[in-house]
């Protein structure tokens, strides 16, 4: 089992375009700067989610197709957000703990896009898309939703849900044959976790 795995691995990576390869490092590198809440997160980040938003298309992942989507709009608001100064220079924006009221947000956020992607695929699925995984590509997409507004709005819980989403894509993008992004999203689950602890530490700092 595990031998055969390894061996797709290779095998996709060998088949590796340039283009995934090409999205794939300025992923981990967007969020490496997301971590170090460096503002460069931004226009690294649109080059792949401009990519992805050919691949998620060619592989037929339509929830993660329009996720990206909503990256490039997002990725222009966060970019404008994170550069605002008040009249001392100093940046506006600073990294906070959600309040039990944005929690509840962010879940009822969460549950309506879940619903809604799953039942778009679901119906994809059985029109013209049958390789389509409704409930792994929603769970996937709708957390990356959620995740990605919440670190436009610099919230430390934003990495609760990028873990959440790199958990359901590393398998959903195996199966579909991007192996190299499957990888991605296995580091990019790394830096979650290490962007997780920085985070707190800087809002415990705030508060």
């Amino acid at each position: 089992m595990i031998l055969s795995i390894w061996q797709q691995f290779i095998d996709g990576l060998q088949q590796t375009g340039w283009l995934e390869f090409i999205a794939v490092i300025a992923g981990i590198a967007s969020v490496w700067f997301s971590r170090k809440e460096n503002i460069l997160v931004y226009p690294v980040g649109l080059i792949n989610t401009i990519i992805y938003i050919y691949l998620s298309i060619k592989g037929q992942l339509y929830g993660e197709a329009s996720v990206n989507l909503y990256y490039t709009i997002m990725s222009f608001y966060g970019w404008v957000l994170w550069a605002k100064r008040n009249e001392q220079k100093e940046h506006v924006l600073h990294i906070t703990f959600s309040s039990k009221k944005e929690l509840l947000q962010q879940g009822l956020f969460f549950a309506v896009f879940y619903a809604g992607i799953f039942l778009a695929l679901s119906w994809l699925k059985k029109a013209f898309a049958p390789e389509a995984i409704p409930w792994a590509d929603a769970l996937a997409s709708a957390s990356a939703y959620t995740g990605m507004w919440l670190m436009a709005r610099k919230k430390v819980e934003s990495w609760h849900w990028w873990i959440v989403t790199n958990i359901a894509s590393i398998p959903l993008y195996f199966v579909k044959g991007y192996v190299f992004t499957s990888f991605q999203f296995l580091v990019l689950l790394i830096l979650a976790v290490a962007g997780l602890i920085s985070w707190r530490k800087k809002a415990q700092q705030v508060a």
